[in-house]
């Protein structure tokens, strides 16, 4: 079982501890953390869905993002990707949400947003939606790696410091 799994496996053991269901919202990473979460045997029991919202279209219509808050921030931002977590867990009925969004590359970066730009973000319940921002290194497939990675970590972090 390699790490990745091992985090998702854990994920799973906080979450039916707690009998709460997990969603994801995704953009750069295209389903990657949805399908580290149904990589773990059992899954269903707190994953039912996910949504994939690479367009800032998609991310309107599936999630309920403000049209106002793409064009203010742009899709890889902190305001956007806490929209995408509460929009996610409102959808799917879920308590609990993972949201990334940001620039895998090799191209679409800027000064301001390089190429490994990612900003992810996590809905629990009882408590503030959050989410920060962090700069990956490599190529498109370390940059997606790496978020996927990070964003169920954090989220395990999350949830044993909110239920303990």
């Amino acid at each position: 079982m390699g790490k990745l799994n091992n985090l998702a496996a854990n994920l799973g053991e906080l979450l039916i501890g707690n009998q709460w269901q997990v969603t994801t919202a995704e953009s750069c990473t295209g389903g990657g953390v949805a399908a580290a979460i149904t990589s773990v045997a059992g899954s269903s029991k707190w994953f039912e869905q996910g949504f994939i919202t690479y367009s800032n279209a998609a991310k309107q219509q599936q999630l309920n993002v403000e049209e106002s808050l793409l064009d203010k921030h742009g899709a890889v931002s902190e305001p956007v990707v806490l929209a995408m977590a509460k929009g996610a867990c409102e959808q799917a009925g879920a308590n609990v949400g993972i949201a990334v969004s940001g620039i895998a590359g090799p191209g679409g970066g800027a000064v301001n947003k390089p190429v490994g730009t990612v900003w992810l973000a996590w809905a629990l319940p009882n408590t503030h939606t959050m989410a920060k921002c962090y700069c990956f290194e490599g190529d498109r497939e370390a940059v997606r790696s790496q978020a996927v990675v990070i964003a169920i970590s954090e989220l395990n972090k999350l949830l044993i410091k909110n239920t303990v």
